[in-house]
């Protein structure tokens, strides 16, 4: 494991390269700056300049070797690396809210924006015209898209949103692509078909079923497809298995919520948010069951003395604390909450390679 502090600022959101040499990050503003590893340091070798909101999603396309960044203009970028330069090409979105997060497609033929106008833009090159061209997804999404995910498949796209739920949509465009197979989500996909849509307390339902759980902040689909992980905002880990049943599992754990979540097999997954650490979680899928399997970031033991009842009262009278907490830093490797990225991320200013984290 390695450890390199970028940053002063907090990094909103980042993304690397296919071989992890480079990495494209935002300092909390409205510019992209694209740092590569020199030995042992990173040395800061791009800044894209053309957003006039804040960045709010980066993804950068590992076969291609394309970026697209989306922001609170309104406006998504594709930037594409012409000889020693990057070349935005503006995507119009067609919303009026910021986007939120951005996710290129596993063919890289298309990628997908959620944002705050409550849907999901579904964005693809238009040969003929040459230019890129979105579609919409809008029913039954209520609330701001916080999260997505592409299915293996090319075709299947899970999002996370404000209104409590986790969906998978068909996001299939006859422009681009052929007709897809039948999956275990269902096999047919016209493009904004609502294949799953999580319930109260995570229950598979209609549209019609009420909310619960909170904010859906990550989503995940395991390395096969048959399998969805979503954390939401009241602690809860859920797992959907694909198939008539939906069968769902779900897990409320004792961390504060937790922002990110992402397969490593199929049967565990690892998990961070605002407690500054990763977790892993372990699922049975013949009992149905998801169990926490510990704290991936154990800090190191550190003898303490106990404190006396003179210091307490004097702490009590000095800083209105009857411990010695106040005087302590977290003993995480991170200090601030772990956002996601390519493994792992976090809103300041570090990144770790093995378990990719940012932090301050």
């Amino acid at each position: 494991m390695s450890y390199h502090s970028f940053l002063l600022e907090p990094i909103s959101c980042h993304s690397w390269n296919k071989d992890r040499t480079q990495i494209a990050l935002c300092p909390n503003n409205h510019d992209v700056h694209i740092y590569k590893k020199d030995g042992t340091k990173w040395t800061k070798i791009h800044e894209l300049k053309e957003h006039n909101g804040q960045v709010t999603g980066i993804d950068w396309a590992p076969e291609s070797n394309r970026i697209v960044t989306c922001g609170t203009d309104r406006n998504a970028y594709v930037w594409s690396l012409k000889g020693e330069v990057w070349k935005p090409t503006l995507v119009i979105l067609r919303i009026n809210r910021a986007a939120r997060c951005v996710s290129w497609s596993p063919k890289e033929n298309k990628f997908a924006v959620g944002s705050g106008s409550r849907l999901i833009s579904i964005c693809y090159f238009e040969q003929e015209n040459d230019w890129w061209v979105c579609k919409h997804i809008k029913k039954p999404i209520r609330s701001t898209v916080l999260s997505l995910d592409w299915h293996p498949n090319n075709v299947l796209l899970a999002a996370g949103s404000c209104d409590f739920k986790c969906r998978v949509f068909s996001a299939y465009i006859k422009e681009v692509e052929e007709k897809p197979g039948p999956t275990v989500w269902g096999s047919k996909m016209p493009f904004g078909e609502v294949l799953f849509e999580s319930g109260p307390s995570g229950v598979s339902g209609g549209a019609g079923d009420g909310a619960g759980g909170g904010w859906v902040h990550g989503v995940c689909f395991s390395h096969s497809g048959n399998r969805l992980a979503w954390t939401s905002h009241d602690s809860t880990v859920a797992i959907a298995e694909g198939g008539k049943t939906s069968t769902i599992s779900s897990l409320s754990s004792e961390t504060l919520p937790l922002l990110c979540v992402s397969f490593i097999t199929e049967n565990s997954l690892v998990a961070a948010g605002h407690d500054c650490y990763p977790v892993l979680f372990v699922y049975d899928g013949t009992k149905g069951s998801v169990t926490f399997g510990g704290k991936l970031d154990v800090p190191k033991q550190t003898s303490q003395r106990g404190i006396s009842a003179r210091e307490r009262f004097q702490n009590l009278d000095r800083r209105a604390t009857s411990s010695e907490t106040t005087e302590q830093g977290l003993e995480s490797l991170h200090k601030n909450s772990i956002r996601w990225g390519g493994v792992c991320v976090c809103i300041s200013g570090v990144v770790m390679t093995k378990c990719v984290c940012l932090g301050s």
